[in-house]
């Protein structure tokens, strides 16, 4: 579940804390009973007093997920089933006091854990570099007066002001509310939001019956509120679930491959060291050696550093990402980011510009009105729920016409929800008169209006002046006018709040058109998204009028148009297939578009979505990649995968690639791994039951191995073709085991040549035959990587510069390794001439002949998928 780990400790604090002072079953209490309790005040907290409760009790953080110390990375290292493996070897060794092959196996181990502690360590550190310019603040009043602060310096007895859109930050009552509702699903698994009231319930109620309670990690759909902190951090019901649970995000496609993939590897390394040790042993040669030459077998056969490269990879798209703009929430959505296929997005900020501005207030009849813009100006500033940019564009052209507020003052407000779409303040004139004033989809505000305002008089609103209306909107709506109603009503006043039943036998008062102008530069970046084969589809809420509009005006071909109301009329599986041929969805609220992602879904598609408000949360959590912007509202920020510091289409493009060059550089380690890796320790594990000597000694295996992942590492930087970008790529079990029985067939080929070669061209020693094979086997492994890393032709392709000079230095030590002073400590012998030029001569030949099993391999691939 992608809430969990939203306030993880980022700085665990030191030293003991104390218990919260929250009295038990705090909600049974009344709020002046709670308020003496926790020592605090309607007024909120004083700063040095909160100041001082966060020393005695800490962050409101749950520490589910505290970053590991240098020390504990280290120690990780050590958890490898290898390493243990290696540690177990070199421990064997020393028992029958072969010193030597102890203190090799010993600095093979020290090297690889040293070398995954540096890349673990650095990795890490840069994941938690882009997580820390993510927060999640609260409106917390303090010193008497709001202020945003970082939800985690939140502390019992604070009082937090919740609005649509809020997250809880921790465990408490309210005190005041309007209209208030919170998803808690997170806890109670409820469906539907529920309303929330100040008051008292008994001390046996349990979560799902505590209406006066909010808790943290909840969030607000709908209302205003005012509550009081009574519990933070683990002292929550959020952070006991925490403490006792140990969760984590679901499986990626990406991730649930790797997995089988591993598994079949050690499946099969398993059976091979079993048969070898075995077949070794019952043709009577040493048993030491034998156990340590299996050993070996399996160190080399295991890809042990995918864990590696996959986190240096994540770690290094994640920063390339945010040098454009792009920070990563969550590592292991980048591949899907990749793998996407479908883009869902609202069009306000990604195909507009995100400047709305009000381009008039007009009557009934679409003359310009002062008294419609009074009305909407009264409304949108004394509205107290979600801040939205119609509300922004509405006070911002008041100011300009030199609009006050008046004498009219706030009696209450009916807060606006995404069933109503409409939101109501009542206000009282110097007279005591009470007008409520609702503001909302025009639709929504005409169900609720019997009369219709022209001039001076009022008029039944009959059918002939509806029609008037909705034409004048249908016209307004093509042209990509955005178009609200307002309403008015006399009202009574009354000492209990208003709500919803009030809003009936309204009088319309008139029109408000707004305007949000198409990017200019958009056409491209969807010209863009085509060719990388990502379909583009507006969810939005808007009529389907200004969607066409829009869609029209950036160039986005429309292939279908589906509305909120045709959506309720569909069976799921007739939307599984309508939503394919789909590009527009309108008219649809938060329900509808979670729908819409999972039908998209369950037709095979990698499906984004993005979006910035309350109402995009459910499908940021249904879509495979979440995707939001920094100035999105906490509930959504939560929900994504993704942030994006600008609302952009073509940051969003750039991501994708980044994606797509990390799934790259992932499978090409893994390509290189079944590709040589594989060949050399199959034919090993085949020569060592025909020959009457080990092939290669278990120090020669390690050394092999340790020398070539040495440029293994720099795969996570390496460049990528574009046409490894040009396309969504998916995980696929059947392309890898094809890979790994051709290119691996042809290693082997090539190991047996080698065999023969030694053996009967120049009746190679054990101890010529072990050097000989040890540089063969070592070169392949070095330059296969260069070319199964493109489909190209591997000289043209160019590959990253630190891949490069790695590869060509492991080289020249491999060829220097037989005349080095040290080399007897291996089991190395110098070299003839003619031997070791035929050893590169074998390589060189190797490197043709998988070139020309490539192009064989990706015309078939090819030819199979036309």
């Amino acid at each position: 579940m992608k809430i969990f780990g939203l306030f993880a400790d980022k700085q665990p604090r030191k030293g003991p804390q104390e218990t919260q002072a929250a009295p038990p079953a705090y909600w049974s209490l009344s709020s002046e009973q709670l308020l003496s309790a926790l020592g605090g005040a309607s007024h909120g907290l004083q700063q040095a007093d909160a100041e001082s409760r966060i020393k005695k009790y800490g962050l409101n953080a749950l520490q589910a997920r505290p970053r590991a110390s240098a020390l504990r990375l280290f120690l990780n290292q050590f958890k490898s089933p290898l390493v243990l493996i290696l540690i177990f070897a070199a421990t064997v060794s020393a028992f029958v006091k072969e010193w030597t092959d102890a203190v090799i196996v010993l600095a093979v181990v020290i090297g690889s854990t040293m070398r995954g502690f540096v890349q673990d360590y650095r990795a890490g550190t840069a994941v938690e570099k882009l997580r820390s310019q993510l927060t999640f603040k609260s409106n917390v009043l303090r010193d008497g007066r709001p202020r945003m602060l970082p939800s985690e310096q939140v502390v019992p007895g604070d009082v937090v002001l919740l609005s649509a859109g809020s997250l809880v930050p921790a465990d408490g009552v309210v005190l005041e509310a309007d209209d208030f509702f919170v998803n808690q699903a997170v806890l109670t698994g409820e469906t539907f939001p529920m309303e929330k009231k100040a008051g008292m319930v008994g001390a046996k109620a349990g979560l799902a019956e505590r209406t006066n309670c909010v808790f943290m990690g909840t969030s607000v759909s709908s209302g205003t509120a005012k509550m009081l902190i009574a519990q933070t951090g683990k002292a929550t019901v959020f952070g006991q679930i925490a403490e006792r649970l140990s969760l984590r995000s679901p499986e990626t496609e990406f991730e649930r491959g790797i997995q089988r993939f591993g598994y079949l590897l050690t499946r099969v390394m398993l059976v091979m060291v079993v048969i070898v040790l075995a077949v070794n042993i019952f043709l009577a040669k040493p048993p030491i050696d034998s156990l340590l030459f299996a050993l070996a077998l399996a160190v080399g056969l295991a890809p042990e550093l995918l864990p590696a490269i996959i986190s240096i990879t994540l770690a290094h798209g994640a920063q390339q990402m945010a040098k454009r703009g792009v920070i990563v929430r969550r590592l292991n959505s980048i591949e899907n980011f990749g793998s996407m296929d479908v883009l869902c997005t609202d069009k306000t900020g990604t195909l507009t510009e995100g400047v709305v501005r009000l381009d008039g207030a007009l009557d009934p009849e679409g003359r310009s009105s002062a008294s419609v813009l009074q009305y909407a100006f009264l409304n949108a500033y004394y509205q107290t729920g979600l801040k939205n940019p119609l509300d922004e564009a509405i006070n911002a052209y008041a100011r300009k016409s030199g609009l006050n507020i008046g004498p009219e003052q706030k009696v209450d407000e009916i807060p606006y929800d995404f069933v109503r779409k409409r939101l109501s303040v009542i206000m009282a004139d110097a007279r005591g008169e009470c007008t409520l004033v609702t503001k909302g989809a025009l639709d929504n505000i005409l169900s609720v209006c019997n009369r219709v305002r022209a001039g001076e008089e009022i008029y039944p609103l009959d059918e002939t002046r509806r029609a008037g209306i909705e034409r004048r909107y249908g016209d307004w709506s093509g042209k990509g006018f955005r178009v609200l109603g307002i309403a008015t009503k006399t009202v009574q006043r009354q000492s209990d709040s208003y709500s919803y039943t009030d809003e009936s036998d309204l009088t319309f008062a008139g029109f408000l058109i707004f305007f949000d102008p198409p990017k200019s530069d958009v056409r491209q970046t969807i010209v863009d998204l085509v060719e990388r084969g990502v379909q583009l589809k507006i969810i939005t809420g808007d009529n389907q009028k200004v969607a066409r509009y829009v869609a029209d005006a950036v160039g986005l071909p429309i292939s279908g148009l589906l509305t909120g109301s045709e959506l309720n009329e569909m069976r799921d599986e007739a939307l599984w297939h309508s939503a394919e041929r789909t590009t527009i969805f309108a008219e649809v609220d938060p329900n509808q578009k979670e729908r819409i992602i999972l039908a998209l879904r369950k037709t095979g598609h990698v499906v984004g979505y993005m979006g910035d408000g309350i109402n995009d949360a459910p499908a940021l959590h249904a879509a495979d990649v979440g995707i939001s912007v920094d100035t999105a509202v906490d509930v959504a920020k939560d929900a994504a995968d993704f942030v994006l510091l600008k609302q952009d289409l073509d940051i969003l493009r750039e991501g994708i690639d980044e994606g797509r060059v990390t799934f790259a550089n992932t499978l090409k380690y893994i390509l290189t791994t079944i590709s040589a890796n594989f060949g050399n320790m199959f034919s090993m594990a085949g020569a060592s039951l025909l020959l009457p000597f080990l092939p290669l000694l278990a120090p020669q295996i390690l050394l092999n191995n340790f020398l070539s992942d040495i440029p293994a590492t720099a795969i996570a930087g390496d460049n990528v073709d574009p046409e490894w970008v040009a396309k969504p790529r998916r995980w696929n079990t059947i392309f890898i085991r094809n890979y790994m029985v051709l290119f691996g067939l042809v290693s082997s080929i090539f190991d047996f040549l080698t065999f023969g070669a030694l053996l009967f061209l120049f009746r190679a020693s054990p101890a010529e035959f072990r050097t000989g094979w040890f540089i063969e086997s070592l070169l392949t492994e070095l330059v296969i990587a260069l070319v199964v890393r493109t489909r190209r032709l591997f000289f043209r392709s160019r590959p990253g510069k630190l891949l490069l000079v790695s590869t060509l230095v492991i080289i020249g030590l491999t060829l220097m390794l037989p005349y080095l002073p040290f080399q007897s400590l291996f089991g190395f012998i110098p070299l003839p001439a003619p031997l070791m030029l035929a050893m590169i001569g074998l390589t060189a030949l190797y490197v043709v002949v998988t070139e020309v099993a490539k192009k064989y391999f990706y015309a078939h691939i090819d030819k199979a998928g036309a």
